[in-house]
Order: C-alpha cells, then sequence, then structure tokens
C-alpha cells in the first residue's frame, strides 16, 4: 500500500466516510430490490365543488379546494375529487390521509397573481432559502397521494426569465409583448423590474443566521416556487397526473420516505431555467417507474444537500428503484448531483430510455460538496441522439480551468471531498453521443471501482479516463467518428479492458497520458485493426499498460 493510499483511507476514517454499512446494514441487489410501503386511503370521496369550488377558469378556487382537503383529512381521510373542468387555483396545502384525485380532463391551473403565494422558508439546491409557497405543498404528513389522469399546471412562464436565444422570433415577439421588462442589452426577457435587478445584482435567496422569509419582500418576484414540495412525509404517491409548468423543479421529495412516482408525466419548456423534473432529496425508500418526462434541466435527479448544511443534514438519499422511464429532453436522463453532501446508495436503474437529452447517465460534483456516493447499479439503459456524454462522471462541475487546461492538484482530503465509488452498469446501448464514457475524478479522490460491461455506443469520441481507479471494461463495442485515440487515459490506475471492440482502420487504440498512470491491461481484443496500438505521453511509462497476448 502506498502513503498516497494509507493517506487516503485514513482521511476519509477520520471523516465517516467509511461508517456507511455501519448505518445501512440492509443488503440490496437485482434480486433483492428494496421494498417501497404504499399509503392506503379510506373510500370516503369529497368534491371540492361541495365547497363551492367553480371549474370556470376563472374563479379562484384556492380556498374551497383547501376547505375540502381540511374536512377530508380531519373526518380520517379519503379521496378528495376534482372534477373535469379548468380550475384556478392559489397554493394548495395537502394534510395526512387524503388522495387529491383528479379526473381525466380535470385541470389545477394555478394563478398568476404572485401575491395569493406567501414568501415561506424553504430550499434551494439544497441550502435554506426564501422561496415563494409552492403551488402544492405538504410537511409532515403521512399517507398522502396526488392521482388520476389529470394536470397540475404552475404557470411557470409568469415567474421565468428567458434568454432571446432559446426562443423563435414570433415567440420572443410574444413574450415582450406580455409584459415584462427586457436586460439593458435587450438579450433577456424577466416578468418583472424586481425579477430584473435581482437577477442583475445576483441577491441571495438564502436564509442566512438572522435573515427571515420577511426580509425578501423586495425580491419576491425573483423566489421562483417549485411545483410540489413534499417536506418529511411519509408514504407518498404521486401516479396518473401529468405535471408541468414549473416555475423552478416540478417535483421535489425532501426528506420523505415511502415515496412512490408511478405512470405521471413532467412537462416543462426546453428553456426552463432550473426546469428540472423530479429532485429525490434525502429520501429513503422510493420507487419511480412508468414515467414519462419532457424536461429544461436534469430529469430524475437524486440530491442529498448542498456543502456543509447538506452534511450536517446527513440524511443521504438510498434504497431507490427507478425502472421503465421515458425522457426526452433534459440536461441530464438520470443524474447523480451535484447536491449530493449528504450521500446517495443502493439505487438501481433500469429499462430507461433517454432521447435527446444532453447527458445519459450523470454524476456530478465539486470540492466542497463532500458525500459518498455508491452502489449505483443501472442495466438495459437504451439512450439516442445524447447531445453530450452517455456517461458522464465530472467531480469539476462548474470549475472554470485556466486556459492552458491544468487542474488544481492540490492533493488535500476532507470532509468536503466527494467520493463517487462502487457502481456496476451494464447492458448499456447508445445510438449517437459526442462522447461514450466521460470520467474524471480528483487527482486527491478518484472516481473509483466503477465497473461497465456489454455496452455498444455509438459516439463521435469512445473513452475518457482522467484521476480514475479501478474502473473495468468488459464486452464494450465503441463505434466512433474520431479514432485518434479510441481511448484516452490520464493519471488513472488499475484500468481494464475485456473484449474490447472498435472500429477496424482505427488511428489509435489506446492513449496513456500522464506519470500517475499505472496498472492498465488490455485483453481478448483484436489490436491488428488499429494503424497504432498504443501511445504513451505526458510522462506515462510504457510498463504503465499491459497487454495481455491471443489477439
Amino acid at each position: 500500500m502506498t502513503f498516497k493510499t494509507r493517506f487516503v483511507k485514513i482521511a476519509l476514517a477520520t471523516f465517516g466516510f467509511f461508517n456507511a454499512e455501519a448505518q445501512n446494514p440492509a443488503e440490496y441487489s437485482w434480486t433483492n430490490l428494496p421494498k417501497i410501503q404504499q399509503p392506503v386511503f379510506n373510500k370516503d370521496t369529497v368534491r371540492i365543488t361541495t365547497f363551492g369550488a367553480v371549474p370556470d377558469g376563472h374563479t379562484l378556487n384556492t380556498q374551497a379546494i383547501n376547505r375540502a382537503i381540511d374536512a377530508c383529512s380531519r373526518k380520517g381521510g379519503g379521496v378528495v375529487l376534482v372534477s373535469p373542468g379548468l380550475w384556478i387555483t392559489g397554493p394548495i396545502a395537502m394534510k395526512s390521509n387524503v388522495n387529491l384525485h383528479l379526473s381525466e380532463a380535470a385541470t389545477l391551473l394555478f394563478t398568476t397573481d404572485k401575491s395569493q403565494y406567501a414568501i415561506t422558508e424553504g430550499f434551494y439546491e439544497g441550502k435554506s432559502a426564501a422561496r415563494n409557497q409552492s403551488p402544492i405543498s405538504g410537511i409532515n404528513l403521512e399517507n398522502v397521494a396526488i392521482t388520476g389522469k389529470g394536470i397540475v399546471d404552475g404557470n411557470g412562464d409568469v415567474w421565468r426569465a428567458v434568454h432571446r436565444s432559446q426562443l423563435t422570433e414570433s415567440r420572443w415577439k410574444e413574450k415582450i409583448e406580455s409584459g415584462g421588462v427586457l436586460k439593458d442589452d435587450g438579450k433577456t426577457w424577466y416578468p418583472s423590474e424586481q425579477f430584473k435587478k435581482a437577477s442583475v445584482e445576483n441577491k441571495s435567496m438564502l436564509l442566512t443566521p438572522g435573515k427571515s422569509p420577511k426580509d425578501f419582500e423586495d425580491i419576491k418576484d425573483f423566489l421562483r416556487p417549485n411545483l410540489i414540495v413534499f417536506n418529511n412525509c411519509k408514504k407518498v404517491l404521486l401516479e396518473g397526473v401529468t405535471f408541468q409548468n414549473s416555475a423552478a423543479w416540478c417535483i421535489h421529495p425532501l426528506m420523505c420516505q415511502d415515496l412512490t412516482i408511478r405512470n405521471v408525466r413532467v412537462k416543462n419548456p426546453e428553456y426552463a431555467h432550473n426546469g428540472d423534473g423530479m429532485d429525490i432529496e434525502s429520501c429513503k425508500n422510493f420507487l419511480i417507474e412508468g414515467c414519462t418526462l419532457d424536461v429544461g434541466d436534469d430529469a430524475i435527479c437524486i440530491k442529498s444537500g448542498k456543502d456543509e448544511e447538506g452534511r450536517k443534514r446527513g440524511i443521504p438519499t438510498e434504497n431507490g428503484v427507478i425502472r421503465n422511464n421515458i425522457v426526452y429532453n433534459g440536461h441530464g436522463g438520470f443524474v447523480v448531483g451535484s447536491e449530493m453532501s449528504g450521500g446517495a446508495r443502493n439505487i438501481f436503474v433500469q429499462n430507461c430510455t433517454f432521447m435527446g437529452t444532453d447527458k445519459g447517465l450523470r454524476f456530478k460534483s465539486v470540492r466542497g460538496r463532500g458525500g459518498v456516493v455508491e452502489k449505483i447499479y443501472a442495466k438495459d439503459i437504451y439512450m439516442k441522439d445524447i447531445a453530450q456524454e452517455a456517461i458522464f462522471f465530472d467531480l469539476y462541475y462548474f470549475v472554470k480551468f485556466a486556459t492552458d487546461g491544468e487542474r488544481d492538484m492540490r492533493p488535500v482530503v476532507n470532509e468536503g471531498t466527494p467520493v463517487f465509488r462502487d457502481m456496476q452498469f451494464e447492458n448499456i446501448v447508445c445510438n449517437g453521443a459526442t462522447k461514450g464514457v466521460f470520467v474524471r475524478g480528483l487527482p486527491e479522490m478518484p472516481v473509483s471501482n466503477i465497473r461497465m460491461e456489454n455496452m455498444v455506443l455509438s459516439a463521435d469520441t469512445g473513452i475518457e479516463l482522467t484521476d480514475s481507479d479501478q474502473i473495468r471494461f468488459k464486452n464494450v463495442k465503441l463505434i466512433t467518428q474520431k479514432t485518434k485515440p479510441v481511448v484516452f487515459i490520464e493519471n488513472s490506475s488499475k484500468i481494464s479492458f475485456d473484449g474490447l471492440q472498435y472500429n477496424d482502420h482505427s488511428e489509435t487504440l489506446i492513449s496513456v497520458n500522464g506519470e500517475r498512470s499505472q496498472d492498465i491491461s488490455l485483453q481478448n481484443t483484436d489490436l491488428s485493426k488499429a494503424q497504432k496500438a498504443k501511445e504513451f505521453l505526458k510522462g506515462a511509462q510504457e510498463k504503465s499498460l499491459i497487454i495481455h497476448s491471443g489477439k
């Protein structure tokens, strides 16, 4: 064991990174998936019309809907029925033992009158923040659901800024004519002067010590609400409903247990800033299945708090099953991070299709986050027309490198060091991407112990690994437009390829770079298809690569 390895292990133990199994003794596998408890409701039904709700697309039904929910909960729970119609409403507060059921052709359309939304204590990207009240919310509840075949529409366009480049000329003209104000350069539309001022001056919405929600009235317009927030709830079900046009994130369960999201549709415009589909944050035991997403940011995203605040919370997102979902647009199909300071583990992703997303399987973090992401399993993942990388790890999220491309090489491991390790991906097909696999860890904490098997990746370029350790590829076929090189490795160790297939007449098969590269092996691979099988650059030594005979 090298000094560096001993140092890293001691540091990890010091900061508690080896305590995950002690806290979570359950062992899960594809044959022993996490179990998720479902909510159970009384059969009693309460109609919102009984309390005076009117589906005329004009009447504000906030009080009627909330009275119906409250009455149902006080009687022991049951179904609150929203029948067909266009129901205008302000914020809805869910209650325990209530299933809010939207009939087919029923739409809950949230009012554009921002005075109806109180400024409350909430969270923004994993930190305590002032937010406008969410259109639908619940805190400290048990047995709660939103079901049916109706639509929940957050009217998000009245809350969002948009850049001219994101819209067609005709839609840009419509946006200007709708009201709002323009940035001084005329290239960004804001919903109000207040929003513009807060954005241009980079105002913070974080609830720092001494700050309360009432201190943010001067930037109220800027505090975009998430569409649905369930906080510290148990046995939550979202099923069948279409959730769309959120001002910020769409579905945000926070610190919930036994969460099921089944057969829902999530839709946001491509230009929706922070228009995530689902952000599962610090939740335990969850199932996401049969869902279709078409959104403006990450689609299905795993989070657990940000930086020191997230580490102090110390609640990982764990024990999840994500299967049979389709993502049509988004920054990532399945995503972990970047706010993952509480960690994530025991998550199984299966039978998902990503079509036209920026990235496919996306893992992101940065120095200062901390947290351990481990035991993530993905299989039977099918991708088409991925704009960037099919499989992506980057621990330099939003870091701007110097013009020479050099990274900060400080070998410091502390509580803010993110750890991504122990994952397995298999049966992955991608038809179209800029890069098949991209992994970039930290010099002091490489991305480690990732196994990728049985993959066919058609992309402009093949595989790029930097600061990676114990990455194993088996039965991987790379169909690439650029073949110089097919595989690029820099300052990585214990990298193995078994049964690698690649294009005939490739210029260079494998390029090893950096003096820290070592223990790289290649076997069961036909080297004769490459004009040059190997090269060593930037201080890499020939002994770092072992090619096993046979082909």
